[in-house]
């Protein structure tokens, strides 16, 4: 079967929700809030998504193990429509079908982490309020000063699954969320940061903890990526009941002809 351009949503549902957790980033990119931004690629049962709501396109092309081979020859037939300059995060093994049309600048390795063990939240610390779109400004001075160049999109204050916490008025801690979907049954933790001068009392963890608790009342899977090596916030998440369950590269595309 030759690649395609995908518009069935019912489709992706079903070829994506064999493992939900490998792909919920793409499953709740097919909810209503992100769909108009999202092209797909389909070929027989592989799936790539390039979305393009949030200043340069970002590709998203996950595999299970055993599946590289299959991916990557989508990836291979949907290289020369891609843009010029786009982000890329892709599973192990799937980097050489864009290398020869692409210029690829790695950041490292992430993981790929899921709520396995949500028990351990009981014995945590929750503290924080769910932010509305009145705490946007708020919430834009915090990340100015802690999380310099996040990708946050305002939007995501909708959902009602941020909470920040406060000392003083001041907001000096949040948890978010990258995806939030009900329909399919996943989240994505995102923006997680504290305030400078109030790290080390483990106000994020609060936050986070408060915000996993949220999010298990209306989706079934709860999942976050991280950088391989920011070993503090591995940690942090594993005691939180977060397990390591994929691995995959981020990379800057570039045309070599740019």
């Amino acid at each position: 079967m030759p690649v395609r351009a995908e518009h069935d949503r019912a489709v992706l549902a079903a070829l994506l929700g064999r493992d939900p957790v490998l792909h919920a980033y793409q499953l709740g990119d097919l909810d209503d809030f992100f769909w108009p931004y999202t092209s797909w690629f389909r070929r027989d049962e592989e799936v790539a998504l390039l979305y393009h709501g949030a200043g340069t396109p970002t590709l998203l092309a996950f595999a299970p193990p055993g599946r590289a081979g299959r991916l990557a020859a989508l990836l291979r037939e949907v290289a020369p429509v891609l843009p010029a300059r786009l982000w890329a995060h892709l599973s192990p093994g799937v980097e050489p079908a864009l290398a020869g049309a692409f210029r690829m600048d790695a950041s490292g390795p992430h993981h790929r982490m899921a709520l396995t063990d949500p028990a351990r939240l009981d014995g945590q610390v929750a503290a924080g309020t769910v932010l509305h779109a009145a705490d946007l400004p708020a919430l834009r001075r915090l990340y100015e000063v802690a999380y310099a160049g996040n990708w946050f999109n305002p939007r995501m204050l909708d959902t009602g699954q941020y909470v920040g916490v406060r000392d003083g008025g001041e907001l000096v801690a949040v948890a978010g969320v990258h995806v939030f979907s009900p329909a399919y049954g996943v989240a994505a933790l995102g923006n997680v940061t504290t305030h400078p001068r109030w790290r080390g009392r483990g106000l994020a963890a609060a936050a986070v903890t408060a915000l996993c608790r949220r999010l298990r009342e209306r989706v079934t899977h709860v999942t976050l990526n991280v950088k391989a090596d920011n070993a503090a916030a591995v940690r942090l998440y594993g005691r939180l009941g977060f397990t390591r369950v994929a691995d995959y590269g981020e990379y800057a595309l570039r045309t070599h002809q740019r």
